[in-house]
């Protein structure tokens, strides 16, 4: 049995930032991965947005993660040549009801502490883009995308760097607490237990089932697993605007919205689509919703320009219609095991905070 200080579950954005932050603070670390490379899951099926803290209600720890994580993630992004664009985004009120509600928005964000946002006029905002159908807008000048995946290999080079070591083809197949710390059994081609001081379950989807399969945790702080599948649809053709394009949130929901990646290609979606078992297969029936949701605010886009792209999967706390709550980090008082810190419903703005996250969760 090896003895080492941490282990950390799942070689995602977040738990790569984890294994970092923890490596430079001089912990000897070993990141187990299930799968044969590291961000397969949610890290990699995303919309790439460098958020800047907007939507998340004010005190949470998404708003407060994401503000932080914002200003350190195009730090690090520079420092480390991680591709990112800091585009910018326009958030659209495309109806007099909407306008009211665009001030809101303006509001939460300022209490958040996103001190840039713009408030522009129609005329303002198709000065900035010509192609754009609006009331009003808010122009957000730190909202950006990056590179995940550059992201993701820059976070593993440090933490390896750092003395961290990633396994791969790793999987959890349990844990107990012990007198001498938490022993982890891992799976896969060579199987082995590890003896840690502290375990950090960043799973993602997976991260229920990991913290089950741990002996004596409380089986009431684990909490329900719900999928809801994002599907994107990408743009025959040039992109039409050169910053991104949201509509106003509904429904727990940010809308169909318009991102751009780095060569200039626009994407539409996420759409929601609540589901039972684990599937990324875009069906492009599910295109035809979109047109009239996107031509609110692009009256211009083609009738069959929308074409089936990818999907990912977001992992809930809560099922639909019910309120969103916060990202859950869990600790010994929570679920009854020492030096075992369980990450769940790690969804957007996780990309953009991860940099804070792994700050917030290291023990």
């Amino acid at each position: 049995m090896e003895r080492v200080d941490c282990v950390v579950i799942g070689a995602g954005v977040v738990g790569l930032a984890l294994a970092r932050h923890l490596a430079l603070k001089g912990r000897e670390v070993v990141v187990l991965e299930a799968e044969d490379r590291i961000g397969t899951g949610i890290s990699s099926r995303n919309s790439e947005v460098i958020h800047a803290g907007i939507y998340y209600p004010t005190g949470s720890l998404k708003a407060r993660l994401c503000v932080a994580g914002n200003r350190t993630l195009y730090a690090y992004c520079a420092a480390r040549q991680v591709a990112h664009r800091r585009c910018g985004k326009l958030i659209v009120a495309t109806d007099g009801d909407q306008v009211e509600a665009l001030h809101h928005l303006k509001a939460k964000a300022e209490a958040n502490g996103v001190g840039d946002l713009r408030w522009l006029s129609a005329a303002e905002a198709l000065d900035l883009e010509p192609r754009l159908r609006c009331m009003a807008a808010l122009l957000s000048p730190s909202t950006g995308i990056v590179d995940s995946h550059g992201l993701m290999r820059a976070l593993c080079m440090d933490a390896e760097a750092a003395g961290a070591a990633v396994v791969l083809k790793s999987p959890v197949l349990g844990g107990r607490s012990t007198p001498a710390g938490l022993e982890v059994a891992v799976g896969g081609g060579d199987p082995m237990t590890l003896l840690a001081e502290q375990v950090y379950n960043c799973a993602g989807l997976g991260a229920q089932a990991v913290a089950q399969s741990f002996e004596g945790i409380r089986p009431e702080a684990v909490p329900p697993r719900h999928l809801s599948k994002g599907n994107y649809y990408s743009l025959a053709g040039p992109a039409p605007f050169s910053r991104l394009v949201y509509p106003i949130p509904a429904q727990g929901a940010l809308g169909v919205h318009l991102t751009l990646d780095l060569a200039g290609q626009a994407r539409f979606g996420p759409d929601v689509e609540w589901i039972d078992q684990e599937s990324y297969e875009v069906d492009p029936r599910r295109a035809d919703s979109f047109y009239a949701e996107v031509r609110k605010y692009w009256p211009g886009l083609p009738d069959g320009a929308l074409q089936p792209a990818y999907a990912g999967i977001r992992p809930k706390l809560h099922g639909p219609g019910e309120t969103a709550p916060d990202f859950l980090i869990q600790r010994e008082a929570d679920h009854g095991l020492p030096g075992l810190v369980n990450l769940f419903g790690i969804e957007s703005p996780g990309l953009t905070a991860c940099l804070a996250l792994a700050e917030e969760a290291a023990l």
